[in-house]
């Protein structure tokens, strides 16, 4: 009895959210006398980043969020970087900061992300978010696991009271979408590149998440039968044709009729990280007017 998976269609409820934006944004922009803005700073000429940075301004234009990005040359300095950061915390017009990584192997990108005032992380990445985030206090979160979340809420899959295993324990993903998890009283456990029998621990997990960035790397006889998987990773393959695809982190054809549910790459978590981009700039903004 071999049933295909449900797909978690991340592509279908960022067009959701972001219609919901488009309306509160109007509404919010009319009475506070401006719109929510964004700032994406983006340096070099990564193709990938380039094409990160476009697709997130396009979605700015499409809410009606203002874009106050600035690009700047692969020399510039981390003084220039530190200056054009510090002059965006103080301008009234800008809720959300965000820095386009990778940066260019001489800067400090670490030291740039802490500057950044944490009311306008709009990538969640501070020091002060993180803290927020492991002591459950309200705070930008980070916009990928966050999405996570607000897709699995969508399909109503309520983490708590299951086992979750999340591969990778970066800063970006693996570290908060464990302590969201966490928070939504699900059991955790956090493997990583260095887990001994990575498809033992995997197993035994009622939701799966696979953020580490290798292609492919969970297989049909690493999930538990009707487990939901969720896959981060976005990964540019070519195949013997020589034309290149994205892949996730999950053999999809074959894990698909194993899982319950599935997230697809592309048109899964990917679709929904600018979404949230979008909504922690306007959740900053809303949180400027109040005080």
């Amino acid at each position: 009895m071999s049933s295909i998976a449900q797909l978690l269609d991340g592509k279908a409820l960022a067009q959701k959210m972001q219609a919901a934006l488009t309306e509160k944004v109007q509404a919010l922009t009319a009475k506070n006398g401006r719109p929510p803005g964004l700032a994406v700073l983006m340096v070099g000429d990564n193709p990938a980043s380039a094409a990160y940075v476009r697709n997130k301004e396009k979605a700015c234009a499409a809410v009606g969020i203002a874009s106050y990005g600035k690009h700047f040359s692969t020399e510039t300095t981390q003084a220039e970087l530190a200056e054009t950061i510090a002059q965006l915390n103080e301008d009234d017009r800008v809720d959300g900061i965000l820095v386009q990584l990778p940066l260019p192997e001489h800067l400090d990108s670490v030291a740039l992300l802490n500057q950044i005032h944490p009311d306008k992380d709009a990538d969640g990445l501070h020091p002060t978010n993180l803290g927020r985030l492991v002591r459950t206090e309200p705070g930008l979160r980070s916009c990928t696991p966050y999405g996570v979340m607000r897709l699995l809420e969508e399909y109503k899959l309520d983490p708590s009271g299951k086992k979750a295993v999340v591969v990778g324990r970066s800063i970006l993903v693996g570290k908060p979408i464990a302590l969201m998890l966490l928070d939504a009283n699900a059991t955790v456990t956090i493997a990583h590149s260095r887990t001994p029998d990575l498809a033992e621990v995997t197993r035994s997990a009622d939701i799966l998440v696979a953020a580490v960035g290798r292609p492919n790397l969970i297989t049909a006889d690493m999930v538990k039968p009707g487990a939901i998987v969720v896959d981060v990773g976005i990964n540019r393959i070519t195949d013997d044709t020589g034309k290149s695809r994205l892949v996730g982190d999950v053999d999809f054809n074959a894990v698909q009729s194993v899982a319950s549910y599935l997230t697809p790459v592309p048109g899964g978590v990917g679709a929904m990280t600018v979404t949230m981009l979008l909504h922690n700039t306007v959740w900053s903004y809303e949180q400027r007017f109040q005080h």
